[in-house]
């Protein structure tokens, strides 16, 4: 149940959902009960993340993908690896999984992005962040990352942040924020029927791209 958010304090957001900030005025409930009365650990452990920002430190890509989660079997890996087309690449490198990953890696952004996303498929938390997770990649590299993506997404309450309108069109709801308000809400089409900020900024971004 994706809900995205377009908007430019986006930080806050997420620190909220994840407990680093606490509300000064209302509740964030999970399964009914307020964030502020769960430990901030046992908050942590119902997100999956993906940032705009990739996240992979020098170890190998079995310790990358498997990173704080155990019980992991080698077929849920590579199962998650395949569902996000990096299997190959992955088996392509020296030594496959357990190669060392370090700055002179031949790894692009879009494969290290698309890493990330298997880490959250094997983490299979019940929620989560995508924080621009297709910003920093081409097109052609989008399409992948977005059906990965779609992958992940099902069966989960996810808080989608996007400005590639793009990668929010299937969403249950979307959140338009402008200014550090939400400005509209809806879906994809009855924000489209409104001829508001939104749809300004579809058409914008449609334009562009034809």
């Amino acid at each position: 149940m994706p809900m995205p958010l377009t908007e430019e304090k986006k930080t806050t957001m997420v620190n909220l959902l994840m407990r680093f900030f606490e509300p000064t005025g209302g509740e964030i409930l999970i399964d009914g009960v307020p964030t502020k009365n769960i430990p901030r650990e046992n908050v942590h452990d119902q997100f999956g993340m993906v940032l705009q920002d990739t996240w992979l430190f020098e170890g190998t890509v079995r310790e990358n993908l498997l990173y704080n989660t155990q019980g992991v079997t080698e077929k849920q890996m590579t199962d998650a690896c395949k569902a996000c087309g990096i299997h190959n690449f992955i088996r392509a490198l020296p030594k496959g999984y357990d190669t060392v990953l370090s700055d002179n890696t031949a790894i692009s952004a879009g494969q290290k992005q698309l890493m990330t996303i298997a880490r959250a498929m094997i983490q299979n938390s019940p929620m989560l962040i995508l924080d621009e997770a297709t910003s920093s990649v081409d097109t052609r590299t989008e399409i992948l990352t977005q059906k990965a993506m779609d992958q992940l997404t099902e069966n989960r309450t996810s808080f989608v942040i996007a400005h590639r309108l793009s990668t929010i069109r299937n969403a249950d709801m979307i959140l338009v924020v402008r200014d550090g308000d939400i400005v509209e809400q809806g879906n994809h089409e009855e924000l489209l029927a409104k001829g508001g900020f939104y749809a300004e900024l579809h058409n914008s971004q449609f334009e562009e791209v034809a």
